[in-house]
């Protein structure tokens, strides 16, 4: 099965028919794509009001909302390959499991595009004193087309 079926038997959809954003939510440069930050609906500060169960939740709805930025870009997941995300998590100051919170998407990513193949990518997780409106996560990712 291909990256596209797999995210559709994981229940992601892809309508492709978004308005589009203040800013270009997906940057196309020669055969690579780089993604504007996307943020999590779940609000809140890792450590103080979220557990890194819910962070990876966050972490989880961040690359479902990149995957439907990319889709409506360039028309299919299949044949992209993860390159590298950027993984920022609205921390308390003594919080410092975000490599697991951000696990919420390379997790997603390896289940679509494989572990051992396109899925493999590089990572930071990194932790920040706020994030806009409060959202938990932001991330931005890397993909190149085929």
């Amino acid at each position: 099965m291909g990256a596209e079926a797999n995210a559709k038997a994981l229940g992601i959809e892809f309508t492709d028919d978004a308005e589009k954003a203040y800013l270009n939510m997906v940057a196309r440069v020669g055969k690579t794509l780089l993604t504007s930050g996307h943020v999590s609906e779940i609000k809140g500060k890792l450590g103080a009001d979220l557990d890194v169960e819910q962070g990876y939740a966050a972490a989880r709805e961040c690359g479902v909302s990149i995957l439907q930025s990319v889709h409506q870009e360039v028309g299919t997941l299949d044949g992209l390959r993860v390159v590298k995300l950027l993984g920022m998590v609205n921390s308390a100051l003594d919080f410092t499991d975000q490599h697991l919170v951000v696990n919420g998407i390379s997790d997603l990513y390896h289940e679509i595009f494989g572990k051992d193949g396109d899925g493999f990518h590089a990572r930071s997780a990194v932790g920040f004193a706020q994030l806009p409106t409060g959202v938990a996560v932001e991330v931005e990712a890397i993909f190149e087309m085929p």
